[in-house]
């Protein structure tokens, strides 16, 4: 069976098992590695991507779920990191490890899409199921208010 959807603005048919996680599909089909596997349970983000626009778990996203739709991953977030997240990210050195940055930049980029100007409060609850176990949790919030100026 044939899933065809858009990745990072390409149109793309795809001959994988339509229960297939989309995150296996992005690493092994496509070979996109910045989207990362972590817990395999959808509750840590660290394979956070955009589906239609909306942060989703690419590890517990059939690859059905996605036929027809628009897939964003890291790597389509901009082309050159030129992304007010991604600039921040940046400036303020959020990141310690890295593991878990491209899922928060994914969950960042999707708040300050449908909210231009969050507070605390607002980061708080688009961010809390993106797990840090460096404890990058302030950096994260300033990028974000940081971003949010400079969008």
């Amino acid at each position: 069976m044939t899933t065809t959807l858009s990745l990072n603005g390409k149109k793309l048919e795809l001959k994988a098992d339509p229960d297939t996680p989309l995150l296996w599909v992005i690493r092994d089909e496509v070979g996109l590695t910045g989207t990362k596997f972590s817990c395999g349970a959808g509750l840590c983000g660290a394979c956070t991507v955009h589906l239609d626009g909306e942060p989703v778990r690419s590890c517990i996203t059939p690859l059905s779920s996605a036929a027809g739709r628009k897939v964003t991953t890291i790597e389509g977030l901009s082309l050159h990191g030129e992304h007010p997240v991604q600039q921040a990210w940046v400036t303020l050195e959020v990141a310690q490890c890295g593991y878990c940055q491209s899922g928060q930049i994914m969950s960042a980029a999707a708040l300050l899409a449908r909210n231009p100007h969050p507070t605390d409060a607002d980061i708080d609850a688009a961010m809390s199921g993106n797990l840090c176990r460096c404890g990058t949790y302030n950096r994260i919030r300033a990028a974000i208010h940081h971003a949010a100026q400079k969008a």
